[in-house]
């Protein structure tokens, strides 16, 4: 035991011999390594922009304006008519052919009047459920008196008697508008109601 005991004491004293010499060492020199990561650009790509193809568009006349008031198109600006310098006024001939162009009914000298009407068919589940409304229509009546295209302005209630009312006005032919004693393109309101009476 006692060999034991002289064998832990010195080994003790061995180490911190060698303990004692590393401290002393000079110290080494440390390398320091650092990583980073290069994040590569990817190049840029062009974006072609893609043009929407053309429509052939149909030759239509111009809608009315809906919820304006198209009186406004008459308005004086006091102005006096537009003569050539000379006293003498000039004529329509600058205009051009106006022969396409389409007026409101409430430009023109005489408004569309309904010569004959056709038939309105009921919706069969506003019949059962006993609902009545209107449809106001704008109609665009053509210099014959026939009816060239029909616009939904207003309906109540709302959407149940649009396609009646637009099936039924179809058939109507009108006495055709006048403006300066001319057949013209009109457009003109029509409203339709449908009562169970």
């Amino acid at each position: 035991m006692l060999f034991g005991l002289i064998l832990v004491f010195g080994l003790i004293l061995v180490m911190n011999h060698y303990m004692g010499q590393m401290e002393k060492a000079p110290p080494q020199e440390v390398t320091e390594i650092s990583m980073t990561k290069q994040i590569k650009q990817e190049p840029k790509k062009e974006i072609k922009k893609v043009e929407p193809k053309k429509q052939v568009t149909r030759h239509q006349a111009p809608a009315p304006f809906k919820g304006f008031d198209t009186a406004l198109s008459g308005i004086d600006l006091g102005m006096l008519g537009l003569d050539d310098g000379q006293g003498r006024e000039l004529d329509n001939s600058l205009l051009g052919k106006t022969g396409n162009s389409v007026m409101t009914a409430e430009l023109v000298d005489v408004p569309p009047k309904p010569i004959t009407r056709g038939t309105f068919k009921y919706p069969p589940a506003a019949k059962k459920k006993g609902i009545k409304g209107y449809v106001l229509l704008s109609v665009l009546v053509d210099v014959d008196g026939s009816v060239n295209q029909v616009q939904v302005l207003e309906s109540n209630p709302s959407g149940i008697f649009d396609s009646a009312a637009l099936q039924g006005i179809r058939d109507w032919q009108f006495e055709p508008a006048k403006y300066k004693g001319e057949t013209v393109k009109v457009w003109a309101k029509q409203k339709i109601r449908f009562d169970l009476s």
